[in-house]
């Protein structure tokens, strides 16, 4: 049995992905990959990428198509046009109905399997200690703190351990990010103070130009 400060880690890590990523996102690619599964749907959502290239394949030959030059090739386009545009908005208009039902069920399977999950472990772990503290370590007041609801005193709680797991997934999260971004963009210039310069060097060279001009004058 896998431990109960493993399961509340990754548990936590779950939920910062979503918090992270978008739920709806989520839902979106979900969806994508049970289309591309032989799902009852999955037929359809082919069809209508089928349909959706050969519209716009029709409405470019329509484009360059003049309807005074050549009007039997542009009348017979435009009945393709207009078949392949009413079927495509029938089968579309199926599959958002059943997108919409499938994203109702994800939504409510990931609440049940994360939000819920994690209640239920709060709950039912309330009284049960992840780990002692050293005697000693800490003073009463933390020792009660950390112990918050109903853990014995002296011990870390199921609710803080969640609580710390959230904190340092987001510090981390944030570092990568900053991380990412100072090794993807230039840095600030700064000047021989090490303070952020004012002004571009072009700006500089204007400046000083004038300066020398008054001086000539």
């Amino acid at each position: 049995m896998p431990s109960l400060l493993l399961v509340m880690f990754i548990l936590q890590t779950v939920l910062h992905i979503i918090n992270t990523v978008g739920a709806s996102t989520i839902n979106e690619l979900l969806w994508i990959l049970y289309n591309k599964l032989p799902t009852p749907t999955s037929s359809s959502a082919q069809r209508a990428q089928t349909l959706k290239r050969e519209i716009i394949r029709l409405k470019r030959e329509l484009a360059t198509t003049s309807p005074q030059d050549n009007f039997s090739t542009w009348a017979k386009l435009d009945r393709q046009h207009n078949k392949a545009t009413a079927e495509y908005q029938k089968l579309d208009a199926s599959l958002r109905t059943h997108q919409q039902t499938f994203t109702s069920t994800i939504s409510t399977l990931r609440w049940l399997g994360t939000q819920g999950a994690r209640f239920i472990l709060q709950m039912w772990f309330a009284k049960t200690p992840m780990f002692w503290i050293p005697a000693g370590w800490v003073p009463y007041y933390a020792e009660w703190i950390l112990s918050f609801p109903r853990a014995p005193l002296g011990s870390v709680s199921i609710n803080v351990w969640g609580i710390a797991c959230a904190s340092m997934l987001g510090l981390v999260s944030e570092a990568v990010a900053a991380s990412y971004v100072l090794a993807t963009k230039q840095p600030v210039p700064v000047g021989g103070k090490g303070e952020p310069m004012a002004f571009s060097a072009s700006a500089e060279k204007s400046e000083k130009a004038g300066v020398e001009r008054e001086k000539e004058l």
